[in-house]
């Protein structure tokens, strides 16, 4: 369905919330004052995802994920991902693993929204008290 409305797709395997994690932290060295504490916990957050499937690979997390991040950086290369069948390469493309960019949208979206209700629930507890 979400490729007939838009038929665009982008790398899987982490590849597309690392650059985007990236992006969101080159993004947050322009940002003065206290907002960019806000945007770089965001690119932290989208480092999340990529963890988790290292993780799940049987791989170490922080040493995959960091070594995907630099690789990215050196290579300007945003098809990087978790090599989660371990054959060597870390590009998705080699992988063929693809995601819809309609569907990685409103994951993100849904994501985000949802961080914003906890937090405005959070904001209503806090200000009541629990009387």
């Amino acid at each position: 369905r979400n490729l007939i409305k838009d038929n665009r797709v982008v790398y899987g395997g982490g590849s597309a919330e690392v650059s985007c994690s990236l992006a969101v932290s080159a993004f947050a060295d322009t940002v003065p004052g206290i907002e960019q504490y806000a945007i770089r916990a965001f690119a932290d957050a989208l480092d999340d995802l990529p963890m988790a499937l290292a993780e799940n690979a049987g791989l170490s997390p922080i040493t995959e994920v960091t070594s995907i991040k630099a690789r990215q950086l050196a290579e300007n290369n945003p098809r990087l991902g978790v090599d989660c069948n371990q054959i060597g390469s870390n590009d998705m493309k080699d992988h063929l693993v693809f995601e819809t960019l309609i569907g990685k949208q409103q994951q993100l979206q849904l994501a985000t929204q949802v961080v914003k209700m906890i937090l405005k629930i959070d904001d209503v507890i806090m200000y009541g008290g629990y009387t």
